[in-house]
């Protein structure tokens, strides 16, 4: 199903010179058989696409010969998007920020143990996606490679290319919209009428949620992080995923959040407190990782000069987990009770 190199071969590319196997990570635990024995996917009985499919992306042109067996995840949704059509990765990546070191997002566990499968083997990213551990990707033998939402460079592209097929972004890293998370994931695995129907069902549940909320609707939103020991804002940008799903929702991001915009495209940008007047956005939406952060957020004077904070219009987003499920929001997390429908209910509790 693809050209396959040694482990040697492929980090040659890059002239790092001899990798460790990491076999550790990818152990299969002896009393469910052995990795060898345990299907990633359902194959051609889920898949309902002609093979081959050919999936032309930023980094160049995949084509996914026929049904994988044994597919891995890189970056953000994928995973998510792949279990939601029917498929079960053999590796994903850790997710050191929210859950720890060697641990799957608890939306992603969940998946797993509900259908009784096995759990992935995790990929080390200690990094947030930086550096790419190719020698644990030859470990888990996959026959496909999905990251549209990564931020895979074109090296790093090319050398897990070597290992299998690879599905990177259709544009720009980091900022592949929710929705095409799900369709490239599903097209790739030739389920794109599955994916349509995962899509369905996000749509109509933020349809209802917004019929809930009609006073909210126009209602312009600037959502951030403070950064208190560097003096600014992280302002998250139209362009970001997390922003574009809440549009669903009816409030639109507000046009002083473009006019700020220094990222030349990007999915945020930083804004010094001294410009934090500027934002002027009828409500704030503020990401804090802790509850002691969410409590004092907004009583600094700096953050006073932001009109919504000034005037108590603040939705809150509460704690790593909580962050991560509309970070942006993927197949599995969008009805995270403490994600989107608690920035609905709070939004409820402003315009209601």
């Amino acid at each position: 199903m693809r050209l396959r190199r040694s482990l040697t071969t492929a980090v040659g590319l890059l002239a790092v010179g001899t990798l460790a196997l990491a076999a550790c990570s990818s152990e299969t635990d002896p009393e469910t058989g052995g990795s060898e024995e345990t299907a990633a996917a359902e194959g051609d009985g889920g898949a309902t696409d002609e093979f081959p499919i050919t999936i032309t992306h930023a980094l160049g042109e995949t084509v996914v010969e026929s049904a994988p067996e044994r597919v891995a995840t890189w970056g953000w949704g994928s995973t998510e998007a792949a279990l939601a059509v029917g498929v079960e990765p053999v590796g994903a990546a850790e997710q050191v920020f929210t859950v720890g070191e060697q641990a799957l997002l608890p939306w992603v566990e969940e998946e797993y143990d509900a259908r009784g499968a096995e759990h992935p083997v995790i990929f080390t990213d200690a990094e947030g996606g930086a550096s790419v551990p190719y020698e644990e990707f030859v470990e888990a033998d996959p026959d496909l490679i999905l990251a549209p939402y990564s931020g895979l460079t074109q090296e790093q592209y090319d050398v897990l290319s070597d290992i299998a097929p690879v599905v990177a972004y259709p544009e720009s890293p980091w900022v592949t919209p929710w929705d095409d998370i799900i369709t490239l994931t599903a097209e790739a695995l030739g389920r794109s009428t599955a994916g349509e129907q995962v899509l369905t069902d996000v749509d109509t549940y933020l349809a209802d949620l917004a019929a809930e909320l009609p006073e909210a609707e126009g209602k312009t939103f600037a959502a951030i992080v403070d950064s208190p020991s560097e003096g600014l804002v992280y302002v998250y940008t139209p362009a970001d995923p997390r922003v574009a799903i809440l549009e669903n929702l009816g409030i639109v991001s507000d046009p002083s959040v473009a006019e700020l915009d220094t990222s030349d495209g990007g999915f945020f940008y930083t804004l010094s407190y001294e410009e934090l007047d500027k934002l002027d956005s009828d409500f704030l939406i503020a990401y804090t990782y802790t509850e002691e952060e969410a409590e004092t957020f907004g009583e600094s004077d700096e953050l006073q000069a932001i009109p919504a904070v000034a005037a108590g219009d603040v939705v809150k987003v509460v704690g790593n987990v909580a962050v991560s499920s509309v970070s942006p929001p993927t197949a599995l997390s969008y009805d995270w009770a403490d994600g989107i429908p608690a920035i609905a209910e709070q939004l409820a509790e402003i315009y209601g």
